[in-house]
């Protein structure tokens, strides 16, 4: 590949910028980036979901001789990320199983003829010495590696036919390889690097704070009710809820269902059909909620996604970041909540105990861990989540997470915590947590009678609390080892040496409550004008514009535009051509296409 000099390209790049994509300036990192592949020089990024990863190889593949070729793992998502090239008016396909043998034909003699600026692969057609063959032959700009946390063992979502890749800078010795992923520890950094065998990358590790999502931990109780309580919040809105079993999934969007919400399910368990229609239907704004397990989401580009909500735990940092990360890729705000309860410690233990391998289960204990350790402590969860990948965050109050927000309150539950350890020790250690709860709120049960629970001096000791509370308080004492939970189906609640110094002592002892009243939605962090109530009505109406116009030409709505678009265009309200091309994300082929249409909507009015 021959470098683009680097006059010419700081000129021809911003030019494509606006012209192509409909943007007057880089987002942070991305014109380095752009810079670097241009030059003909290696690279690994490691960029936050919705930090503009894609333009960062587009715009190189728009100016650049040849065609890029991108490595992605999700061929259900290839057409949606093509759709979303060939709307700015760039020359791309995808090449998959999807496609019969003619179609595979055109596109193989397209990329030999030179007249694409991207070509989409999946991982395993790179091992087939065919195609090698065709790569030999076709003229190759460079190769990108997206997700390519999935070649590292280390990484949370390692692909075995992600190895094949590391023979790229063989096949094609003089182009350069770029590396991108959005979540990365320093060990998953160096594993890529040495499987890819990059050469003097040049290496960007942005910042992985994503300022317009807010993130908030509450306590799990009355799975359902709780889950429609917020979910109410969101009307119309939408946005992704993962729960961990394929069970819990069918159950859940069911429930929804019935509810009156429009939510479909997502898992493997789902025939290809059917999972394919959901997550189309959920793309193209046709449903607002899915409900899913982890295997919903890598790689997907809906940039209007509301909200992310684990109602159970997941399996570590790096998988609960890549999976909020897929709320407000527009820079709009959105809201990350998970609904946290030390009970299902044990559901997520029985999937880990079940691994044979001696190190992947120590790996994922270790993950776990981790995982409770966020969502038990009362620190910023912002701070936390970028220190759990080497950054520090440089405030004291992020202002958009829960703790920071003063959504908790600290208190004293010392005397409450001795009358739970007492119940535990008066009850011989023999009754799980529920019975336990039940005897310090004097509950008359049979099981309590026939027991003679009734008969200690800590029946109904605490029925000043709810059974909330203390089933909060047996979360907190599990957490700081005070007591421990057995396994098995019937698990019990017993003291550990953590709760001796409580018990006899007087061991301070202080949990987090949620102040119901104080309950606020952060400040709207756009990265657009401010649009104010006034313009609601008519951001409504684009919206459907925009629905109208992506059911025509058979792409998903944010192809069209994205809601940031929207905002800006119902702020600004822009009436001629070149005030539109003012709009972000309004390049030229954009406004040939689809300008009309909104300028006349805007200039009648929103009618």
């Amino acid at each position: 590949m021959t470098p683009i000099p680097t006059t010419i390209a700081s000129d021809a790049m911003h030019e494509a910028l606006h012209r192509v994509f409909g943007f007057r300036s880089f987002r942070p990192n991305q014109r380095e980036i752009v810079e670097a592949l241009l030059s003909g020089r290696d690279l690994f990024a490691v960029m936050p979901t919705g930090g503009g990863k894609s333009l960062c190889y587009q715009l190189p593949a728009v100016l650049l001789p040849g065609t890029a070729l991108v490595v992605s793992p999700l061929i259900s998502l290839m057409k949606d990320q093509v759709d979303g090239a060939v709307s700015n008016g760039i020359k791309a396909a995808f090449l998959n199983s999807s496609l019969d043998p003619a179609e595979q034909s055109r596109v193989m003699q397209a990329l030999l003829l030179g007249s694409l600026d991207l070509l989409y692969v999946a991982p395993e057609r790179l091992a087939l010495d065919y195609f090698r063959d065709q790569l030999i032959r076709a003229s190759i700009s460079m190769a990108v590696i997206d997700e390519a946390h999935c070649i590292s063992e280390w990484g949370h979502d390692f692909r075995p036919d992600y190895l094949s890749l590391s023979s790229i800078v063989d096949l094609l010795p003089d182009i350069p390889v770029a590396a991108f992923t959005a979540t990365a520890t320093h060990l998953v950094q160096r594993d890529i690097m040495v499987k890819l065998r990059l050469r003097d990358p040049f290496v960007v590790r942005a910042s992985f704070d994503r300022p317009n999502l807010s993130y908030e931990v509450r306590f799990k109780e009355h799975g359902d009710a709780q889950l429609t309580s917020i979910l109410r919040k969101f009307s119309g809105q939408a946005g992704i809820v993962y729960r961990t079993s394929r069970k819990s999934v069918n159950d859940t969007a069911a429930m929804l269902q019935k509810k009156g919400f429009r939510a479909l399910p997502y898992h493997a368990g789902l025939s290809d059909q059917e999972r394919q229609e959901n997550q189309e239907a959920f793309i193209r704004d046709e449903t607002d909620i899915i409900v899913a397990t982890v295997a919903f989401g890598m790689g997907i580009d809906k940039s209007n996604v509301r909200f992310v909500i684990h109602a159970d735990l997941p399996k570590s940092i790096e998988s609960y970041y890549q999976e909020t990360g897929r709320a407000g890729r527009d820079g709009e705000e959105a809201q990350c909540i998970m609904l946290f309860s030390q009970a299902d410690i044990p559901k997520v233990r029985f999937f880990i105990d079940a691994m044979l391998d001696q190190e992947e289960r120590s790996r994922a204990l270790d993950a776990l861990s981790k995982v409770v350790a966020f969502a038990s402590a009362n620190v910023c969860r912002r701070k936390t989540l970028l220190g759990h990948f080497g950054q520090s965050y440089p405030k004291d109050n992020c202002g958009s997470c829960d703790v920071c927000l003063g959504l908790h309150e600290v208190v004293d539950c010392t005397t409450e915590a001795q009358m739970l350890l007492s119940a535990i020790v008066r009850t011989d250690s023999r009754f799980g947590a529920a019975h336990l709860v039940e005897i310090l709120t004097g509950s008359d049960t049979k099981k309590i009678r026939e027991f003679g629970h009734d008969r200690l001096n800590v029946f109904g000791a605490g029925k000043g609390h709810g059974k909330k509370f203390w089933r909060q308080l047996i979360d907190d004492l599990l957490a700081r080892k005070a007591i421990g939970r057995s396994e098995g189906l019937y698990p019990v609640i017993y003291l550990l040496e953590g709760g001796v110094g409580i018990l006899k002592n007087g061991e301070r002892v202080e949990i987090t409550r949620v102040v119901e009243q104080k309950v606020e939605k952060p400040s709207r962090k756009s990265a657009g004008p401010a649009a104010s109530p006034a313009d609601a009505p008519l951001f409504e109406k684009l919206r459907a514009l925009r629905k109208r116009l992506a059911d025509e030409q058979g792409v998903p709505p944010y192809v069209v535009f994205s809601d940031r678009t929207l905002h800006e265009m119902a702020a600004l309200k822009p009436r001629t051509p070149d005030e539109m091309l003012t709009i972000s994300g309004v390049g030229e082929v954009k406004l040939a296409r689809y300008a009309a249409h909104f300028l006349d909507l805007i200039g009648a009015g929103g009618k």
